[in-house]
């Protein structure tokens, strides 16, 4: 066999195992979508019906008919957006000062960082109910604003994409006369594009589908985010599989349309650190 000839057959190969992971993986996308679109009658039929006969758009109404669920779709958002813009602001600025500013301590600082990300973070909630509880903070959407101004792993994320960057870039806008504020928003900041789109896809994903501490800190149904309107469809709405399907398919919309914006960056930054200039 030639090498041609061994060339296009790999490539037959890999395309076909490709494919077959690809259809795979989408079959319970597919399945939610098609289930979401049945009627509740035609969730039973035998056999299995792939494909709804008659389409209908009834779990959606239903679903927008469950009180409060679409003000917890605007409060997952309001979270979601307020959240991640929150985390790279401060994340990108600690970890331009780790890598570009000179200071005594500077390793030892980062090391304490590190060594945050080693803390579960379930066995931080009682204490952090006490608090904010002894402080009047519950039942504000805003309080979660807090819990993102530092994030050990987007510092670190964020730090190794910044090492990145030659010093000579930041030496000579100082010898130019620039700020150090300066340097940061229009140097640093559109050089870490794809680490902070990367970063952005992660922290939205991390406030929208985060269930344990809405749940421990928000006790008013009116300020409920959307997986804890979720989680109730399986107990009151457990036998109608069709409004629980429409449920997640509603819960991942704004994810898939975040990725698609910022999809030619996100391969990027998922080698962040990789070389180091």
């Amino acid at each position: 066999m030639t090498s041609n000839a061994k060339k296009i057959l790999g490539a037959l190969v890999y395309w076909l195992f490709a494919g077959i992971i690809a259809v795979m993986v989408c079959i319970p996308f597919f399945w939610m979508v098609s289930t979401s679109l049945k009627s509740r009658g035609a969730l039973m039929s035998i056999p299995m019906e792939w494909l709804p006969k008659e389409p209908t758009l009834d779990a959606y109404q239903k679903l927008f008919e469950i009180p409060f669920f679409a003000k917890s779709i605007f409060n997952s958002l309001y979270m979601a957006v307020t959240c991640t813009v929150a985390q790279l602001l401060f994340a990108s600025m600690a970890a331009f000062a780790l890598t570009k500013i000179r200071f005594k301590g500077q390793n030892a600082v980062f090391s304490l960082y590190i060594t945050a990300l080693m803390i579960p973070v379930q066995i931080t909630f009682i204490p952090i109910f006490i608090i904010l509880t002894r402080m009047n903070l519950t039942n504000n959407l805003n309080t979660f604003i807090l819990f993102h101004l530092f994030n050990a792993f987007a510092i670190f994320m964020l730090r190794q994409r910044m090492m990145t960057i030659h010093n000579a870039m930041v030496e000579a806008a100082l010898i130019d006369g620039a700020g150090w504020w300066r340097i940061f928003f229009q140097i640093i900041m559109p050089l870490c594009g794809g680490a902070l789109a990367t970063l952005a896809i992660l922290s939205f994903m991390s406030v929208w589908n985060d269930y344990l501490l809405p749940l421990v800190l928000l006790s008013d149904r009116a300020k409920a985010t959307l997986p804890i309107i979720l989680s109730g469809l399986s107990g009151q709405y457990q036998n109608q599989f069709n409004l629980m399907m429409a449920g997640a398919l509603v819960s991942i919309i704004p994810i898939l349309i975040l990725y698609v914006c910022v999809q030619g960056q996100f391969k990027e930054g998922m080698t962040v650190g990789s070389v180091k200039g």
